[in-house]
Parts: C-alpha cells; structure tokens; sequence
C-alpha cells in the first residue's frame, strides 16, 4: 500500500473559503477514486493561506480488474434494440452468451495503475472545483480562486506526471513567502513535506495555527496584567490569513472607550481583525488589541503594532463621529426614515411592520407576564436604529445601538433593554431573553415574520430559507420553553390562564397585517385603476376590499393558520427535541395524541424517555407490542368487544383478576397524574402495570375456546392498551 500526497499551490485563498474548499476537495478526491475501485486506509485534506493539500495513506497501486456481466435485449427482439446494447457494450454480436432466449455481455477489464486515476481525478476537480467565487486567469480557460503557481503530486514518493493548462505536477512545493528558504524545495512523502514547510514558516493544519494564535495572544496579554476576549469566530478566521501567526500587543487610544465597547470590539474584529483585551477583573475593555502578524518582526512587533494603531484610531473616529451624530436625530426622525423603507413588495414598508409588531407585542405582554405600554414602546423603537448612521456603518449592530440610543433617551431600562435584545435569540446557541417586555417583543417579532412571509407563500422548500423562517420559528419555540410559557399550537380558546394560544396569536398577527395606500400593489388592477375616483370609498370600506383582495387579511377567529404556520411550528419542535437528544419515535408518540402545549410536549417527552429506559419501562413497552398485536389480528376479524371488564367469571385465572384489578387502579392514577400534569407520576403508574402484564401473558391464553373467556380478555387487553396510550402512543416507539 502507498500515500498519496497532493497539493495546489496558488495565490492567496480567502479565509472564509477554506474550510469548505478542505470539504470539497476531500468529496471530490473520494468520489473519484471510489468511482475506480480504490480504497484506503486513511484520507486526510489541509488548507491555508495558499495552498489546499490532501494526503492518503494505503492506497493499493492499481484499481482492481473487473468482472461484469450486462443483461442485454431478448433473442426475440427487434435488432435496433440488439444494436444499441451492443453499442453500449462496444462488443460484437458473437461475443454475446445466449442464456434462456436473453443475450448477455461477459466484460472483463484489466484495473488500471492508480497513478492514471490520480492523474485524472486532479484535472477534472481543478476545472469543476465548487469555489463561492473564482477568477479566469492565465492563457486558458481554467477558473481558480486565485492564480495556481504549483500543483505536487506523489505517489509512493514519484511524481504522478500530468498537466493542467500549462502547470505540470512535480515534488516541488514553497515555504513562506517572506521568511522561508526564498527557494522552492523538493519533498519526498507527506513526513517530509510537513516537516520542511515548518522549517520554512508554515504550519499546514488550521488547528496548529490556532493554538498558536491562542497561547501567543495569552501570553503578549499575561506580560502586560491583561487577558484576551476570547473569539472563536475572529481565531477561525484569522487562522486562515497566517501561514506563521504571530500575535503581537498594540495600544489604541482611551478615549474610543468612551464608546460602547460592542462598537469599539466590532471595528477590531470586522475591519481590521483585532482581538480585544480586556483587563481581568473589571468590566469593559482595555485600551490594548492583539494584532496577528504573519512575521516574526526583528524588532519584536512595535512598528507593526503602530502602524495598526493608527489604522484603529482611524476606524475608531469614524465610529465616533456616527455615535456623536446619531445622538442629535432621535428616534422620531429615524422612525420617519422608515416609511421611505420597504420591508417587502408584499408587507409593506418598515414603518407599517413596526406598527404591526407594536399591536402584536402589546397582545401578547400581558400573557407573559409583561407591561402592554413598555412592550408597545419598545417595538415602537425596535427597528429605528436601522436608519442611524452607526448601524449603517456596522449593521451587525442593530438592535443594540436602539438599545443604547433607547437609554440615552431616557427610556426605563425593560424598554432599551427590549430593544437591544428583540432579535433574540438568533441561532441555537445563542442566549434567550427572560425580561418580560423582551419576551412580548421578541415572539412579536418572529410572529409577524413568519405569519407575513408565510402569506404570500415564500416558505422554506428544502435547504433554501432566505428568510430565516426556521430560525424564527425556533426562536419563538426557545422563548416559551426556556421561559416556562404556557402556549398551545392549536387550542381554540384564546388564553387558559396563563396559557398563551399561539393560533390565537398567529390570527391576530394576520389581522395586524398593512392596511395603508402602501399596499395597494397587492390589490387587483381594476381596484388600482379606480383609485382616485373611489379614495373615500376605499378609506371606508379597506377591511372589507382587502379581506377579498389582499391575502395577509382576515377576521380574527375565522379560518384558523389559513397559511400552515402551526404545522412548521410543530416540524420545527419535533427538530429541537431531536436535536437535544430525544429519540424520534418518542416525539411521535407523544405527537400522536394531539397535545399542542409546547411546555407539556416537552415533558411528556423527556418523561417518557426517562420511563423507557428502566427494566419496568422497557419490559412494559414489550408488553404492550404484544397486546397490540392480538388486538390489531383480531379488530381484522371484526370490532373489538366493549364493555366493562368481568373480574368474577368462574374459573377465571388469579393473574386476570389481578391485571383487572391493576389496570383499573392504573387508569385511576395516570388520569390523576395527567391532570396534574405530573408526567413522571404518570410513568410510575403505568409501571405498577409491568409486573401483572407479564404474569397475565405467562400464565393466561386469551384465545380461549369459550367466547365469554376470550371477549373478557380482550376487553382487558384493550383497557390496558387504552390507559398507556393515555400517557403517549406506545404504537409508535419502536422496540
């Protein structure tokens, strides 16, 4: 068996681009080379600044020969069909076998010498590689990322001969492009290629390069009494800009701490891809940075580490000036701006979503426990900061300038605090607000988003989601579980207690959909073209026209989720509770019984999981398989008997009495429980059941020539089936 060791050598790789390009050249490679037979032991890909390289170890020297036999065309029929299979095969009709009136090929090949594959392979994945983005560069028509300079390739140390659009394959690759050897240099195998490309400054893997940013960005930190703010996004990234990091400490000017330390740690990381410091112990940051070198400075970093801090300053004053500014416009005049904004052609402007998110959120404060007036403020300004100078700047802050400028306005803490956080939370592991207000801003928020977009039919179909529809469904999911909300997908009632109705809530959400002059480019074009001579009668009567003509419009209470949300919803819960672990099946056995409270699944869930993996659980659910069975063979037969169950028939055996008696007292106790929404209660009476089930199977035959016996034991076969599919539908666990 021998190694593989290939390398691209270009221009300058994106950052960005690098660990997927690492993916894609380990699919592709794959693909080819099981495509040709060839397997392996170990098969590993790198990728850098300048280079993508892929090594495989115990790779065979040849593909293997082949052996293959094609059914062909009946001896019967037509010759055009004869004719094609024999095109297909390349043979001639005599080399055919005849076998029961069909004609069959026999192909026999030779394997091929691995090298040819390889040869192959690499030119086909150069001219189809999957780059985001990729330039033409050179004489030819090949499209690269980047310029290519090099292409290695060894196989059992010989260079594997080919050539793609003038660049022949060799053992040659090249160091670092300031402090290597300044020659090209010939490697032998994979040991030796890593070994002189650290010699020259270059760490192939990602990972090497990363524990080197991190414990030289500690260490620069710790000589000065301070310590880095850790940045798994920023280290990944810069990982991919360094052959040789080297982290060195710069000092910025302390008055930009005067701004908010997200404004002043956003221009580090997004523009100059700084890492922030902060001084242990105390809140905020310190007046330092961490700049990533791709050289070893002789003078240890300090002109560098100017020379990065004047770009910093620069960038620091332009966030200074939008700070300054945006203080002297306010919220009315940024809130005015939004009219002019559209959302989307068919939800209006900004202006008329945030009047939908107002009514919304101020619907839903008081179910979680929230003021109506400060959650109808605070949607109010939720959006207006998307029109100040520093969000236009740096529009990964949205949200939480509002919420400063919100604060600075002299609005309560619970308003600025909704403002900055009603984008919350944005992906799965980010954090999910608890502050009431935030709460009834934030569900406000995803509701009208999703609702909206669901509307005019722009939903997610397969991996496409421009609208990060599930992620707001999620995030509407994550703030009533993590909060204790109790919201039901499907109850009719509009709250129970203190229960939130989330159909309720998606109705009203339709109902707060635009109804301004905005939309008339949704409306039909004979309403258009009457528009001027009919104005008065459209002011009055414009529920009525757009409950017809526009389909964000209708009644609250009318044709409940008309657009599919609650389904999404459900799809989307059934998704997080996988991911946190649950098994499938279990989720759909507790699906199975309609509840719609996003709370009570949940437990339901996490109970049922609990329950199965104990003996009593386990030994029960193989109970319950088998009642299932008998009852499923004889409902083919005909209904089922009904009726109470006999506990004194003559000659009836002690262990039909006691699981009579067991199923009765369980029935009794999961009802209880269930009310009490007590779920592990429940599971504990179901396991009182284990123990009388096995000895009524052991001891019992339920297909008793007298009928009287027989009905009696189905009856108690159903009872006990009916009491566990109280608590979830065992039919649908597998096991």
């Amino acid at each position: 068996m021998s190694q593989l060791l290939l390398e691209i050598f270009s221009e300058e790789i994106p950052a960005r681009m690098q660990p997927g390009a690492a993916r894609d050249l380990e699919r592709m490679v794959s693909d080819r080379l099981k495509a040709a037979g060839l397997t392996w032991d170990a098969l590993t890909t790198y990728a850098g600044p300048r280079r993508l390289t892929l090594v495989i170890d115990g790779l065979p020297a040849a593909t293997p020969d082949r052996n293959e036999e094609l059914k062909g065309p009946k001896t019967s029929a037509p010759a055009q069909a004869l004719e094609g299979f024999l095109r297909k095969t390349g043979l001639t009709q005599d080399q055919l076998v005849e076998r029961d009136g069909v004609w069959f090929a026999e192909i026999s090949s030779k394997g091929r010498a691995t090298t040819e594959v390889v040869a192959e392979s690499v030119d086909d994945i150069i001219r189809h590689f999957p780059w985001p983005k990729s330039m033409r560069w050179g004489t030819g028509a090949l499209r690269w990322v980047r310029p290519i300079k090099r292409i290695l390739a060894l196989f059992d140390g010989a260079v594997i001969p080919f050539e793609v659009d003038g660049i022949p394959s060799g053992d040659v690759t090249e160091g670092h492009r300031f402090m290597g050897a300044g020659q090209p240099f010939a490697v032998k195998d994979f040991a030796d290629y890593r070994q002189k490309l650290e010699r020259n400054f270059v760490l192939l893997d990602a990972a090497d390069r990363k524990l080197r940013i991190l414990e030289g960005a500690r260490a620069v930190c710790a000589a000065r009494g301070l310590a880095l703010v850790d940045d798994d996004g920023l280290l990944d990234e810069v990982s991919g800009l360094a052959e040789w990091p080297t982290p060195i400490l710069g000092d910025m000017d302390p008055q930009f701490l005067a701004l908010p330390p997200e404004v002043v740690q956003l221009s580090m990381k997004v523009h100059q891809k700084y890492f922030a410091v902060r001084e242990p112990g105390k809140e905020g940051l310190a007046p330092h940075f961490v700049v990533v070198a791709n050289v070893e400075a002789t003078d240890g970093g300090a002109a560098l580490a100017a020379g990065n801090a004047k770009v910093l300053s620069a960038r620091l004053s332009d966030a200074e000036f939008f700070w300054t500014e945006d203080q002297k416009v306010g919220f009315d005049a940024w809130n005015a701006k939004l009219k002019d904004v559209t959302f989307h052609a068919k939800l209006g402007t900004l202006a008329e979503r945030v009047d939908r998110i107002a009514a919304l959120a101020r619907e839903i404060a008081p179910l979680v426990g929230a003021d109506p007036a400060q959650a109808e403020q605070a949607a109010r300004l939720s959006k207006a900061d998307l029109a100040s100078g520093m969000v236009g700047e740096f529009p990964e802050l949205q949200g939480i300038m509002g919420g400063y400028y919100a604060r600075l306005a002299g609005q309560p803490d619970a308003v600025a605090d909704a403002v900055r956080d009603h984008y919350k939370p944005q992906g799965p592991g980010d954090t999910v607000p608890t502050a009431p207000v935030t709460v009834a801003v934030a569900m406000a928020e995803k509701l009208d988003t999703l609702v909206g977009f669901f509307a005019i039919d722009e939903k997610p179909t397969g991996s496409k989601d421009p609208y990060a529809l599930r992620r707001a469904a999620l995030g509407v999911i994550r703030l009533v579980l993590e909060n204790g909300v109790r919201m039901s997908l499907n109850a009719v009632e509009r709250v129970h207690g203190n229960r939130v109705n989330l159909d309720s809530l998606i109705v009203a959400a339709h109902a707060k959909k635009p109804t301004s002059m905005a939309d008339v480019g949704a409306l039909s074009p004979e309403l258009v073209g009457n528009l001027t001579d009919k104005f008065d009668a459209l002011v009055k009567d414009r529920v009525e026209m757009l409950e017809k003509s526009f389909p964000l419009e209708r009644p609250i209470g009318e044709e409940r989720d008309r657009y599919g949300v609650l389904p999404f919803f459900a799809d989307r819960l059934t998704v997080l509770l996988r991911d946190r672990g649950q098994r499938h099946d279990l989720v759909a056995a507790v699906f199975a019984l309609g509840d719609d409270d996003l709370v009570r699944i949940v437990r339901r869930v996490e109970a049922l999981a609990a329950f199965l993996a104990t003996d009593d659980g386990a030994n029960l659910l193989a109970g319950y398989k088998r009642a299932a069975q008998l009852l499923k063979a004889e409902e083919k037969k005909g209904p089922l008997p009904e009726g109470a169950v006999a506990t004194g028939l003559p000659n009836q055996p002690a262990e039909e009495t006691a699981l009579a008696f067991a199923a009765a007292a369980a029935a009794s106790a999961v009802d209880a429980a269930l009310e009490a929404e007590d779920f592990a209660a429940a599971m504990t009476a179901l396991a009182a059941l284990r123990g009388p089930v096995d000895a009524f199977f052991t001891a019992v035959m339920v297909n008793s020539d007298v009928a009287e016996e027989r009905e009696n034991r189905l009856k108690l076969l159903g009872q006990v089936r009916g009491v566990m599919n109280r608590v979830a539908d065992f039919g649908q666990i597998a096991g």
